[in-house]
């Protein structure tokens, strides 16, 4: 029979290796744009799309004015914005089109995937690599065991959370007083 904790440790095992894996300078350069920029905006499909909407979340608790691109509240972007776009094989539509759109408007653009040779770089500023499977199946990629590209939208979101405890720690933010920006409509 196939035990429970036996598979979590399986998870936990890829993550530790993906995380450890990530290039701590392509990290601190897109912790150095979030800094610097005035509004955060995220673009990603799926459950990349999912995480991303996390780390919004996580880094307004932080302060930091953070869009989702296609929200109601959605402002415009400018040439002191950031767009993070998620996307593993850097190839998806959606987020190509919007990179490029963010260009024209000379807004920063950030690409946080597994594919650095993709379409995505020719409209990217900068680039972190989460060097896990895609569904290209790259040389050199990270195996998981899980279905589809789950490594890749877990390793995202344990990325951003990661951005943004680095940030509490650089501001000695007292992690208590976050409370005063969390949700209370619920």
């Amino acid at each position: 029979m196939v035990q429970f904790n036996d598979i979590a440790k399986e998870i936990t095992n890829e993550l530790s290796t993906t995380l450890n894996s990530i290039d701590n300078t392509e990290a601190e350069n897109l912790l150095a744009a979030i800094k610097k920029a005035d509004k955060v905006f995220f673009v990603g499909v799926g459950r990349v799309l999912l995480s991303l909407q996390a780390i919004a979340k996580r880094l307004a608790h932080l302060g930091i004015k953070t869009y989702v691109v296609g929200q109601i509240t959605e402002p415009a972007i400018t040439e002191k914005d950031l767009l993070i776009v998620g996307s593993g094989s850097g190839e998806s539509a959606f987020p190509l089109i919007i990179a490029k759109k963010a260009k024209q408007f000379n807004a920063t653009v950030a690409h946080i995937g597994a594919n650095p040779n993709s379409s995505m770089r020719e409209h990217s500023d900068l680039f972190v690599r989460i060097p896990v499977s895609t569904k290209l199946q790259l040389p050199g990629e990270i195996p998981s065991v899980q279905p589809m590209t789950s490594l890749f939208e877990q390793s995202l979101l344990l990325l951003g959370d990661t951005l943004a405890l680095t940030i509490v720690r650089e501001q000695t933010i007292d992690m208590h007083s976050l409370w005063e920006y969390h949700a209370n409509l619920e």
